[in-house]
């Protein structure tokens, strides 16, 4: 009779101890959280022009994060595109930015300060190559730019990159054998509609805002990069192999093209950060750009082509810790 007292006891006892561990266990997840906290404190996002993609899907962003991360302040800058975000991001003067895979590339090839640090969250939309003239200019091709006044984007945008690239391998020196303006998409419009400018490139999402603008009240066209042209681009190596072929669909901008689809070049844009920023902001930074795609979207096209497919291929760069928790909590 006293030993099965005693096992009755002993499983009495047993049953107490679990139930004060659970409300133990209870008490302290209430008091302790398990898990990173909700990110909390500030940020900046180095952006671009302000009539530009980048700055418009900035702005776009920062309501979703607002939402997303209440307990964050964002600030955006302008910025005058891919070289000066790099730039930035790297010092820790901003800690995201966008900038496009060609100039990463070349950011990292020449081993800029910092660029040991840089990390990528996701690979956002494509930037089109845009070679944008009057209707009726003798212009049909990057050759033809011999000789005449072309805006090339300022000195640390990505558009400087690749239109000096461009024209290098049409066989013209960008310097030398053309008149180079170092001025913007906020700028280059009204330059080429006064008479300033013979063309101007520009490189972004479709449509760029400032050029259908350009288009609805002033004759322009685009001018096509034919695959011969990419090739001989593509022929440099190193950060030109993130350069592809394109073509820009007849709506883009349906005044300029009349109908016509247009080829180019086409470059990837990503996320970037550095290691120095914490996992679990970063992770809800990614998390945020991935859901609000379709909500940006509405407003700005090229979010609308983020694709949690290959948002992971952020080449040439190293994914961030917390977007790889992102991309891990997500994965089916």
């Amino acid at each position: 009779m006293l030993p099965a007292l005693s096992r009755i006891g002993r499983r009495r006892s047993v049953r107490a101890g679990a139930a004060l561990a659970v409300v133990l266990g209870t008490l302290l997840w209430w008091l302790f959280p398990l898990g990173d906290p909700e990110p909390k404190g500030s940020l900046s996002f180095s952006t671009g022009v302000r009539s530009g993609v980048y700055q418009r899907y900035g702005e776009r962003l920062k309501g979703a994060l607002a939402k997303d991360l209440p307990r964050v302040s964002i600030k955006l800058q302008t910025s005058e595109g891919s070289q000066q975000n790099l730039a930035r991001v790297a010092a820790g003067e901003a800690d995201f930015t966008i900038a496009t895979t060609d100039a990463v590339a070349t950011y990292l090839r020449a081993r800029k300060p910092g660029y040991e640090r840089l990390r990528g969250c996701v690979r956002l939309y494509d930037d089109y190559i845009q070679l944008v003239v009057k209707r009726d200019s003798d212009i049909g091709s990057v050759a033809d730019l011999r000789g005449r006044r072309v805006a090339v984007g300022q000195p640390g945008s990505g558009v400087k990159l690749v239109a000096d690239r461009l024209m290098t391998a049409a066989g013209l020196d960008p310097v030398e054998d053309v008149t180079p303006l170092s001025v913007g998409i906020d700028t280059m419009p009204k330059l080429l509609e006064e008479g300033e400018l013979d063309a101007f490139f520009w490189s972004g999402g479709l449509p760029t805002t400032a050029v259908a603008d350009l288009s609805d009240r002033f004759p322009v066209r685009l001018v096509p990069l034919e695959d011969a042209l990419i090739k001989r681009l593509q022929a440099a190596g190193g950060p030109t192999r993130y350069y592809r072929s394109a073509v820009m669909p007849a709506d883009a901008y349906r005044k300029a093209q009349q109908g016509q689809a247009v080829p180019t070049v086409a470059v990837a844009n990503v996320l970037v950060t550095t290691d120095r920023t914490d996992a679990a902001m970063t992770e809800a930074f990614t998390r945020t750009v991935i859901d609000s795609r379709d909500r940006i979207g509405r407003e700005v096209h090229a979010a609308q082509l983020v694709d949690l497919r290959t948002a992971i291929y952020t080449d040439p760069l190293p994914l961030h810790e917390g977007a790889k928790r992102y991309y891990r909590s997500v994965k089916p």
